[in-house]
């Protein structure tokens, strides 16, 4: 499980370090590559049995989808296999630092059975774009607790006759 937010070097030869956090659940997996996509404004990057779960998943929806093609197109035009260096480090791609808007400074972010690159702006613009989403996702997913005397009654009440 990938969770947290790093800030990083991008070194001159377009190598970030994984936080050391990461390395050890990578190393979980016996992991020493991993894929690289570009999704949205940042590189995701997958554990390869996290890929190949991913792609499971693509293999198993409808194949004639417009939507499933376009998806499948690209997140496996973009992906490529990096490895982890003895330091701890993954080479990233020209292209795809070019995509995501990667310089000198990275933001990785632990996202549960992956991790991301951000380049601080887009990070930055990420949050502020996003914290209206939370607020109507949390509502939508967590209903509200009982507001009246007479539910908590009846809730209480059908607890009882359940005993």
């Amino acid at each position: 499980m990938f969770k947290g937010t790093y800030r990083h070097r991008i070194d001159a030869k377009g190598r970030v370090p994984v936080p050391a956090a990461f390395r050890r659940q990578l190393a979980l997996g016996q992991a020493d590559r991993v894929i690289v996509t570009l999704m949205d404004q940042c590189l995701s990057i997958y554990p390869i049995e996290e890929w190949t779960r991913l792609e499971d998943q693509l293999r198993g929806l409808p194949v004639f989808s417009r939507p499933v093609k376009a998806l499948t197109r690209l997140l496996m035009s973009r992906a490529v296999e990096c490895e982890l260096d003895v330091q701890g480090r993954i080479l990233l791609p020209g292209t795809l630092r070019e995509d995501a808007g990667l310089v000198r400074e990275a933001l990785i972010v632990g996202v549960l059975n992956r991790f991301e690159i951000w380049s601080p702006e887009a990070w930055t613009a990420f949050l502020r774009d996003s914290d209206h989403i939370l607020e109507d996702l949390s509502s939508d997913l967590w209903p509200a607790p009982p507001v009246s005397g007479m539910e908590t009654a009846s809730i209480h009440n059908r607890n009882l006759r359940k005993r």
